[in-house]
């Protein structure tokens, strides 16, 4: 009964700060579109740590697509690939964890829990590079040729998955290896994973 209210209460919270973390992105005007560094994107790592994370990720995702205003294939097909992302995500942080754990020095821990983190990153921005491109051009209808540095860009598709990548691995990565990084220092990664026996 405890686990699952903890796990509940966990997903709950992810939810929220997702939402949260959207809202602050679409004010600053970086929560859709072409030029996409959501925020709340770094919380994808948290996947890493605790299932609860993917229910959370995913409710989080969209109700912030809702109630940003996003189209209704946007709000289903974002949301979907946030919930595979985090899935894949967990995956990858149960085999990190299990070599962690039995890793004999600190550095070797740490060296593990940094490419654990990078790997983990991996499913939110290539899910996102593929899906959010075909989004903004089929339900946006983002088609018309791109202007970049002086240039004319015809080939709109490529563009978006260049824009939506990096704006992903800010999120993803570098955001999410700082808080992977506030997670593992204060313990908060240990308290996620044992307070659900995992």
């Amino acid at each position: 009964m405890k686990k699952s209210v903890y796990f509940i209460t966990s997903a709950a919270i992810i939810a929220a700060l997702y939402v949260v973390l959207t809202f602050l992105a679409n004010a600053l005007g970086l929560a859709n579109m072409a030029i996409q560094v959501r925020f709340s994107e770094a919380l994808t790592i948290l996947s890493l740590f605790t299932p609860a994370a993917i229910p959370g990720l995913f409710i989080g995702c969209l109700l912030s697509n809702i109630l940003i205003g996003s189209v209704i294939q946007d709000v289903i097909f974002g949301s979907l690939t946030t919930l595979a992302a985090a899935a894949l995500t967990y995956v990858i942080g149960r085999i990190f964890r299990s070599r962690i754990q039995k890793a004999d020095s600190k550095n070797k821990k740490t060296a593990l829990g940094i490419a654990g983190t990078v790997l983990g990153s991996i499913p939110p921005i290539v899910g996102n590079m593929l899906v959010v491109p075909l989004v903004l051009i089929y339900a946006y209808g983002l088609t018309d040729p791109v202007v970049f540095m002086g240039y004319e860009i015809h080939t709109v598709y490529w563009f978006y998955v260049i824009t939506v990548g990096l704006g992903e691995l800010i999120s993803c990565t570098f955001l999410g290896l700082g808080l992977s990084f506030i997670m593992r220092n204060t313990k908060l990664d240990l308290k996620l994973s044992s307070n659900l026996g995992l």
